[in-house]
C-alpha cells in the first residue's frame, strides 16, 4: 500500500497520523541516497545558496549536507553519521534497510497489526539478522591476503591506486595496531590538490613553519609539544596600572624568556605548539635556529605525540628543570617542509608507526571526493581485517533473509509479521543495486532467492554487468562482515524508534521571548 495514499485519506485513524506523517519523511530521505548504491549507483549534486557544488555518491556526505528539517528524518540521518563513526562505511545500507523497514511496519499497521507487536517482531528478526551474519563471516589473518584488496577496490568505488595506497598503508601499520579499538586508519588519509599519491611511514602537520628564517629541514631532530599558547602568562589591565602589577609584569616576561631559553638549551630542534607563539619566542627560537609550527590542530597534535613517543606539555610545565622537561621530548629522524603542498612531514619517530596516506587529486574540486573515498576504503579495510568479511553485492542480505523467514515460526501471534517486516528490508539492498544497474529488481531477487535455496549458497548474487547470477565471492566480490552488523542493528534501532512515536508535539521555546511563527509546520507537528 502507498503510504501517501494512505496519508491522504479522510478516514485515516488521527493516531495513525504521526506514523504516516514520519514514515513519508524517512522516504524522502531513502530517496536521496538510494540511486547511488551498487557499481552502477549515480552521483548526487548538492548545492547551496551561494552556488557551492558538492558532487558525491557517498551516502553520509549526501545525508550530512542536506537541508532537512523533520525531526524522524533527522533521527534516520543521526544513525547514518553513527554508522560512519564506527566503521566508517555502510551509511547507504543502513539508510535503505531503516527506510524499508519503517514502510514495511507502517504497511503492516494499516493491515491492522498493532505497533506493539510490529516492534517485538522486528526486534527478534534484527537479532536474528545479527546472529547470521556473525556466523557466516569469514576471517582475514593475513595482510597479504588478496581479499583485502577486493575490499579497497569496492568501498574505494574501483580506484586502483587508491585501493593500492590503503593496502600499502594497513601492510606499513601491521595488524596489532590497526586492531587497536582507538586507531582508525582512516584518520590518517589526507588529500591534497597536485600531490602525488604516496603512502610513508610518517605524519602530516597541514601548517608551515612560522617564518621562512627557520630551517625547512631538520634531521635527528629532538621534538617538543606545547599543548598550550607559547606565550607569557597574561595579567589583567588594572594590575598592570600599579607598580606592584608592573613589577609583576616584568617578572612573568622575564620569566618567559628563561623558560624558551630552556627549550634551545635541551637542543629541540622543532616545537609545534597548539596555539600562538609571542614574538619573543620566535625571535630566540629563530636565531637558534629551531623549526616552530603554530596553531596545530589537536587531533594532528596527538598523532605527532604518539609517532615520536612525546609527551604534550603546558606552558606552566616550561617552569619545571631540564632535566624533568627532557622527559618529554620525543625525536624524529626528520621534520621538513613541503613548500609546494604548504605543510610539515615529520618521519621516522621513535614511537609507534604510523603510516600516513596522501592522495593526490587533479583540480580542487576533486579533493574531497578523493579523501572521501579513500577513507572509506581504509575504513572497511580495517574493519575486515578487525572482523571478517561476506559476500558483498547485497547477497549476503539475501541469505539472510531466507533465515529470517525460516525463524518466522518461532515467533507467536502478530509479532511474526514484523519478522516479515525484516525479511523484506533485508532484500531491499540488492533490489537497489539491481535497479540501479537497470534490471528488474523483483525479478533478479526472486532469482536470487531461488538459486541461493537450491544450491545452499550464501554468495550468490547478480553481475549489474550482464545481469546473470554469479558467485560473489569467485568474482572478489565481498564487504566487511562489521559493516554490515552496524548497518543492520542501526537500521533496526531508528526503525523501532521511529515506529514508537504515536504523537508529534511541538516543544515550548525556551530561553526566547516569543516562539518563531510557524515553526513546527515543517516538520508536520501540530500548533497548540
Amino acid at each position: 500500500m502507498n503510504l501517501k495514499q494512505a496519508g491522504s485519506g479522510a478516514e485515516v485513524d488521527e493516531r495513525l497520523a504521526a506514523l504516516l506523517t514520519n514514515a513519508n519523511a524517512v522516504r524522502a530521505i531513502t530517496a536521496a541516497v538510494e540511486g547511488t548504491i551498487g557499481p552502477k549507483g549515480l552521483d548526487t549534486m548538492l548545492v547551496d545558496r551561494f552556488g557551492e557544488v558538492i558532487i558525491t555518491n557517498d551516502g553520509v556526505t549526501i545525508l550530512d549536507k542536506m537541508d532537512v528539517n523533520h525531526p524522524a528524518a533527522k533521527m534516520l540521518i543521526n544513525i547514518a553519521k553513527a554508522q560512519q563513526a564506527e566503521v566508517g562505511d555502510g551509511t547507504t545500507t543502513a539508510t535503505i534497510m531503516a527506510g524499508s523497514l519503517v514502510a514495511e511496519g507502517v504497511n503492516q499497521v494499516l493491515r491492522g497489526v498493532p505497533v506493539a507487536r510490529v516492534i517485538e517482531g522486528v526486534r527478534f528478526g534484527i537479532a536474528r539478522a545479527v546472529a547470521a551474519v556473525r556466523a557466516r563471516s569469514r576471517n582475514v589473518t593475513d595482510l597479504d591476503d588478496s581479499i583485502l584488496r577486493n575490499v579497497a577496490m569496492i568501498a574505494g568505488r574501483e580506484y586502483e591506486d587508491i585501493a593500492e595506497l590503503v593496502i600499502a598503508a594497513a601492510r606499513l601499520i601491521g595488524l596489532e595496531k590497526l586492531n587497536e579499538n582507538n586507531f582508525k586508519l582512516s584518520e590518517t588519509v589526507t588529500a591534497e590538490e597536485g600531490a602525488e599519491n604516496e603512502v610513508f611511514l610518517g605524519v602530516i602537520v597541514d601548517k608551515e613553519r612560522m617564518n621562512k628564517e627557520m630551517p625547512e629541514t631538520v634531521s635527528q631532530a629532538k621534538i617538543l609539544l606545547i599543548d598550550d599558547a607559547l606565550e607569557p602568562e597574561e595579567m589583567e589591565d588594572e594590575a598592570l596600572s600599579t607598580e606592584a602589577g608592573f613589577k609583576k609584569y616584568i617578572e612573568l616576561q622575564d620569566e618567559f624568556k628563561e623558560n624558551v631559553n630552556k627549550i634551545v638549551a635541551m637542543g629541540v630542534k622543532v616545537v609545534l605548539v597548539d596555539r600562538g607563539v609571542h614574538d619573543t619566542a620566535e625571535e630566540i627560537l629563530t636565531d637558534a635556529g629551531v623549526f616552530v609550527v603554530q596553531r596545530v590542530a589537536s587531533k594532528e597534535l596527538r598523532r605527532v605525540a604518539e609517532h615520536t613517543g612525546a609527551r604534550m606539555i603546558k606552558r606552566t610545565g616550561l617552569k619545571k628543570n631540564i632535566a624533568d622537561i627532557e622527559r618529554y621530548l620525543g625525536s624524529a629522524e626528520k621534520v621538513y617542509e613541503d613548500e609546494k603542498l604548504e605543510q610539515v612531514r615529520i618521519l621516522g619517530g621513535k614511537g609507534k608507526p604510523m603510516a600516513t596516506i596522501l592522495v593526490g587529486a587533479a583540480t580542487a574540486e576533486v579533493v574531497g571526493e578523493r579523501e572521501r573515498i579513500a577513507k572509506d576504503a581504509a575504513s572497511s579495510v580495517q574493519a575486515a581485517i578487525k572482523g571478517g568479511y561476506v559476500p558483498g553485492g547485497g547477497t549476503i542480505e539475501i541469505a539472510i533473509a531466507r533465515e529470517v523467514a525460516n525463524a518466522r515460526e518461532e515467533i507467536k501471534g502478530m509479532a511474526a509479521y514484523g519478522v516479515d517486516c525484516v525479511a523484506n528490508a533485508l532484500k531491499q539492498p540488492l533490489s537497489q543495486i539491481v535497479e540501479n544497474a537497470g534490471y528488474n529488481p523483483l525479478e533478479k531477487v526472486e532469482e536470487v532467492l531461488t538459486l541461493q535455496t537450491t544450491q545452499g549458497s550464501d554468495s550468490l548474487g547478480i553481475d549489474c554487468d550482464s545481469g546473470e547470477v554469479t558467485d560473489m565471492l569467485s568474482r572478489g566480490v565481498v564487504d566487511p562482515a562489521l559493516v554490515k552488523l552496524h548497518a543492520i542493528k542501526a537500521a533496526g534501532e531508528v526503525a523501532t524508534a521511529i515506529l514508537r512515536i504515536d504523537t508529534i508535539i511541538k516543544k515550548k521555546e525556551e530561553g526566547s521571548a516569543a516562539p518563531k511563527e510557524n515553526a513546527g509546520n515543517d516538520a508536520g507537528m501540530p500548533d497548540f
